[in-house]
């Protein structure tokens, strides 16, 4: 047996009751601030969970909870090459999503008071407390993208958000989670325990003042390990499994070429693209990295 296998199992473990209740509580209280706010009272917002919580793939002991606040009265668009918004009968919304941020703000500062909140560049801060943990609450409008089958129009809805800086953000949360469930029962459960075990092995290196595994997101390492075949799940020994997980990773990570069609969990979304934070090379190094931190030879 492997010498961290034990370690492994541990790591595998999701959060503990109490804190989920926690997690929960910190969903909870940003329901109550939005629905409480009167100037929402006549706009469709929708509040859910997203990111690891949402997943099932928070660990222990980490358990911060990322709350998606989107309103669908107005949305973002990609359309497909020579269509115009007039086509699919789309009109311009009166309300911003600069006033909607705001909006957001006030409310949750309403019911929360302004030492609970903290307005970042892409986010609020919801600080954490007795009941609750630390949570991201993110101003969202619907994003739709659309395209044209049998001559009409139809769409898939995700999520943007505009930054103060200025950028642009898309993202796919239902789908990310509805992917990620078919392949954790694809693989006997495995999926969600094998990326909690490297979201772990990965703060023991951060923790340790590893380069390499600062470079590494929590999401990112999902993602990996959301594009290792199914087979490399099903060993009883999860020593085994990581084992498989980072040679496939590795392999594939060499060069451009083997993983240039990667997707994320939603696959909506190209994982080594130029439009995301990361770089392969980021991650082969990671790798390399990690599998010398688990003792592998």
């Amino acid at each position: 047996m492997h010498p961290l296998e034990a370690d492994f199992r541990e790591w595998s473990k999701p959060p503990t009751a109490t804190e989920e209740q926690r997690c929960s509580g910190a969903e909870n209280v940003v329901r109550n601030a939005i629905r409480s706010y009167p100037a929402f009272a006549t706009r469709n917002i929708e509040v859910f969970p997203q990111g690891s919580y949402r997943n099932g793939t928070n660990v222990r002991a980490n358990s911060d909870v990322d709350i998606c606040v989107r309103c669908m009265d107005v949305c973002f668009f990609d359309l497909p090459a020579g269509y115009s918004k007039f086509d699919i009968d789309l009109v311009d919304a009166n309300y911003t999503y600069a006033e909607f941020k705001n909006d957001i703000e006030r409310a949750l500062t309403r019911y929360l008071g302004a030492a609970a909140v903290s307005r970042g560049n892409k986010a609020f801060d919801l600080h954490a407390n007795t009941y609750r943990v630390d949570a991201d609450v993110v101003p969202t409008f619907e994003h739709r993208r659309y395209w044209v089958q049998d001559g009409r129009y139809t769409y898939l809805s995700g999520t943007e958000l505009l930054p103060d800086d200025g950028t642009r953000i898309i993202n796919w949360p239902h789908q990310n989670y509805e992917n990620g469930t078919t392949k954790n029962n694809a693989t006997g459960t495995r999926f969600k325990k094998l990326v909690r075990v490297l979201k772990r092995l990965r703060d023991e290196m951060v923790g340790e003042g590893n380069a390499a595994a600062k470079m590494i997101s929590s999401y990112l390492i999902e993602c990996l390990v959301w594009n290792v075949p199914n087979d490399a799940f099903f060993d009883d020994q999860y020593a085994t499994n990581l084992r498989s997980i980072l040679l496939n990773l590795y392999s594939n990570t060499q060069t451009d070429v083997a993983c240039n069609e990667w997707g994320e969990v939603n696959e909506l979304k190209y994982l080594f693209r130029v439009s995301q934070p990361w770089t392969r090379a980021d991650v082969n190094n990671f790798i390399v990295a990690a599998w010398n931190r688990a003792g592998f030879n």
